[in-house]
């Protein structure tokens, strides 16, 4: 959030919530060119663990640093990238679980604001989009664009408040089932027809 821009009370809240831990920016990962130099044994379970070797990562400090150097790449891989190399890692589902949801207003001003695993502090916008899919067994998933075409799946309990906002409005002619957040209409489902 840029210094000029005016305070977002649900970030406000995540953030306080947070306590006192240090705000770095994060490293900009996208301007780096380093060779790929192949894929780890690293991965990013469903629900946000990170294994390495089949083991889970209990260190928080390191998942969270690990997590800053996340990219995805334009074929699709996800990576660990530093100014001299770039390792692949295995992703599950999403790179992160968004586990904490702020929200104020209604309607078209509504704001919406995530906390993720890591502590990422993510408004809801045209940029940071919700996004909804249906999982195998009919479930709904809902996902929020966190940085660099990285995405955060909602937990069950979230996706339950964030249908509990839904409304219905017309898209391009169609009725759908969707949610207004940061100054866009993010939509859920397509309404069936009497």
């Amino acid at each position: 959030m840029s210094e000029d821009a005016a305070p977002d009370p649900t970030l406000n809240r995540l953030s306080a919530a947070l306590g006192d831990l240090p705000k770095r920016g994060l490293p900009p990962v996208e301007r780096w060119d380093p060779p790929y130099c192949g894929a780890i044994d690293i991965r990013i379970a469903a629900d946000g663990t990170w294994f390495h070797n089949g083991s889970p990562i209990r260190r928080e400090k390191l998942v969270k640093l690990f997590a800053t150097i996340l990219r995805r790449e334009p074929d699709g891989r996800t990576v660990l990238v530093t100014p001299v190399e770039s390792v692949g890692i295995t992703v599950d589902d999403a790179a992160f679980v968004a586990v904490e949801m702020a929200v104020d207003g209604s309607g078209v001003d509504r704001r919406v604001s995530f906390r993720t695993n890591v502590d990422d502090l993510v408004s809801v916008d045209a940029e940071h989009a919700l996004r909804f899919e249906e999982a195998p067994d009919g479930a709904l998933k809902p996902y929020l664009h966190v940085r660099r075409g990285l995405w955060a799946l909602v937990t069950r309990a979230l996706t339950y408040d964030l249908v509990d906002l839904a409304e219905e409005r017309v898209v391009d002619g169609k009725p759908w089932l969707g949610l207004w957040a940061g100054g866009a209409f993010h939509t859920i489902a397509p309404v069936a027809a009497a």
